[in-house]
């Protein structure tokens, strides 16, 4: 079978038509559609913020929801089969996609952000700004934004493992919402490019500032200059290894890879726990935590309404997360479908809320731990160095703080590149599924189309990344969650009334 007859060119080319479009004026005119951009954002957080703020905790409300009343017991697929993959794999998989390298980065670093602009009322660079500080950052890996990632899912793993309807597509799981001639006709096309504009968006944003990761830690190992060539190098490796794991699929590539990261990872933290400040990481993951969970209605629902002046970036960012996430939650919510054949409802929702909460904290804690016990006992000057400098250039000269500097940034790289990994190839897959015209529910999709997608990408944000546009390009997508939050409320109901339909969860569910 040809390429031709393997792809959906009726949605795949106008969505990479509209990339392309608006890149080029954002490239040309980068500083000024930036400006502009962000006005708009500064716009939306100031009259949206707390439409967001409850958007998150609504979703993560239907998820306990369709957790545990009658629609968690229904099985994805045929009630006596076993779940491809076991509880580990899975949650591995999940969390690779769901968490990828940005908690690297985020671990890391997120907390220096809050300490320099912390919330009214809290002085900066203060002890209370360093508990706001990795506390927030848990918060951003919490359960809002994995009910933000999970919620499509069950209408789009319904649609492909209970109905076996042939195309995984939002379009088709609106059917029972909308009719035939709504989903076959223009409105479904329209919501399947809008679709592949916010991954193929996404994709690209990921692959270009993904990049500096590992770039900026390269460059402290080999004591040179962070240049285009270096960061050329670096994403033909990067796209090489991400492509060839598409390539080989989920079983072959993206479920070891995936596993084998979590042990590559959980080694290293046990490394820094041992080598480094071991007991302060611990002693302030556990403040952290307190902290947490004593103001996890506060970061959920606080708006800073009667602080009149600019928004901290705990309230901004907030804001900017949760859109952010809107416009990668058909991605995640797509790609957990595929893999949930034989989970239930409960277990795929719970599973998503709960492994990549668990491991984000971790990380959060032990990264954050030992960047902030660097900055109160005065080896760093971390908070100066994350506002003068490329914020990327901090986390070399924390990790080079350890016993074993060079070998600690060399792990650090191994762990981020593949995280950002299992996040493309994920995702290369996940548009490969979307855009094939064969039966998703019984076929994977074509290796070669797998490759014209990793191409199209790397091709996208190479340009961009030469040319400029990519930071406007990052807050585009943030926009995009706007509609992309009304077609996820859609898409709940959609399952929501599929599933009352075929009184799933009296014929579909798992016999004792």
């Amino acid at each position: 079978m040809n390429g031709e007859k393997l792809i959906d060119y009726k949605i795949f080319v106008p969505a990479l038509l509209f990339i392309i479009g608006i890149s080029i004026p954002l490239a040309l005119f980068e500083t000024e559609s930036l400006e502009l951009l962000n006005s708009v954002f500064d716009y939306i957080v100031e009259v949206f913020s707390w439409g967001y703020l409850w958007y998150g905790v609504i979703l993560v409300a239907a998820g306990l929801y369709f957790s545990f009343s009658k629609y968690g017991q229904v099985v994805l697929g045929d009630p006596g089969e076993k779940p491809r993959f076991s509880l580990f794999e899975y949650a591995s998989i999940l969390v690779a996609m769901g968490v990828g390298s940005t908690i690297m980065r985020t671990g890391m670093l997120q907390w220096t952000s809050v300490a320099n602009d912390p919330p009214a009322g809290v002085e900066a660079g203060s002890a209370e700004a360093l508990l706001w500080g990795n506390s927030y950052s848990m918060f951003l890996w919490g359960f809002q934004v994995f009910a933000i990632f999970v919620m499509i899912a069950p209408a789009m793993a319904y649609i492909l493992h209970v109905k076996k309807r042939p195309l995984m597509r939002i379009s088709e799981a609106c059917r029972v919402l909308f009719g035939d001639k709504f989903t076959d006709g223009i409105g479904g096309k329209l919501l399947d490019i809008l679709f592949l504009i916010s991954i193929l968006a996404g994709a690209a944003v990921t692959l270009g500032l993904g990049a500096p990761i590992i770039t900026h830690n390269l460059s402290a190992l080999l004591g040179m200059e962070v240049t285009f060539t270096m960061t050329i190098i670096v994403t033909v490796i990067w796209v090489f290894l991400f492509s060839l794991s598409a390539y080989l699929g989920i079983e072959k590539g993206i479920k070891r890879l995936s596993t084998w990261n979590m042990f590559i990872a959980g080694f290293f933290a046990l490394f820094i726990l041992v080598a480094g400040p071991g007991v302060f990481i611990l002693n302030y993951f556990s403040d952290s935590v307190s902290f947490l969970l004593s103001n996890y209605l506060n970061m959920s629902l606080n708006t800073d309404s009667v602080h009149q002046g600019e928004a901290s970036h705990v309230q901004s960012n907030t804001v900017f997360w949760f859109a952010y996430s809107a416009t990668w939650a058909m991605l995640h919510s797509v790609f957990a479908a595929k893999i949930s054949r034989g989970r239930t409802i409960k277990e795929m929702i719970l599973t998503y809320f709960l492994a990549p909460t668990v491991i984000s904290w971790m990380a959060t804690g032990v990264l954050g731990g030992l960047g902030v016990h660097r900055y109160l006992t005065g080896d760093k000057a971390i908070l100066d160095l994350v506002e003068n400098e490329e914020r990327m250039a901090a986390i070399p000269e924390i990790l080079g703080t350890l016993p074993f500097g060079e070998i600690s940034i060399a792990i650090f790289m191994v762990v981020a590149l593949i995280f950002l990994t299992t996040t493309l190839d994920s995702t290369t897959y996940t548009v490969a599924a979307y855009t094939s015209t064969r039966d998703m529910s019984k076929h994977e999709p074509s290796k070669m189309l797998r490759i014209i997608v990793a191409g199209v990408i790397t091709a996208l944000a190479l340009l961009l990344m030469r040319i400029g546009g990519l930071p406007p390009l990052e807050v585009i997508s943030g926009l995009m969650g706007l509609p992309i939050i009304i077609i996820q409320f859609i898409l709940i109901y959609a399952a929501k009334k599929m599933i009352d339909q075929d009184q799933a969860w009296k014929h579909n569910i798992r016999k004792d």
